[in-house]
């Protein structure tokens, strides 16, 4: 049985990262700072506006990860191995508790791409 904790957990870190999303929404609308007339300043924006995009986008993944966590929690399956079926580490989901592998699958998956 899942603890309630890590429900809280996975419901907190969702949270934080709607937030952290609303606020890049935000700051590519330029709610806060409008387009600058000045062309120099304008290139150093969208400099800025690209590192937002990879915020926004790694947030969103993250958020989908969570997703699918509480969908496994419901479901009765999370904290089980999605590649060999055992159990994932404690300590691993305490650090990252939307793990769908042990640290042994995901080890084995990060040798196999290199």
């Amino acid at each position: 049985m899942v603890s309630d904790e890590v429900l809280n957990r996975l419901l907190q870190r969702r949270e934080q990262l709607r937030a952290r999303m609303q606020r890049v929404r935000a700051d590519q609308r330029r709610e806060a700072e409008p387009l600058s007339a000045d062309f120099e300043e304008q290139a150093t924006q969208r400099e800025g506006d690209e590192v937002l995009d990879r915020v926004g986008l790694s947030a969103q993944q993250e958020m989908q990860q969570i997703d699918a966590a509480l969908l496994r929690l419901r479901a009765g399956s999370y904290g089980t191995c999605e590649r060999c079926g055992q159990a994932i580490e404690p300590a691993r989901l305490q650090i990252v508790p939307q793990a769908v592998r042990c640290s042994r699958c995901s080890a084995e998956q990060s040798t196999t791409r290199a």
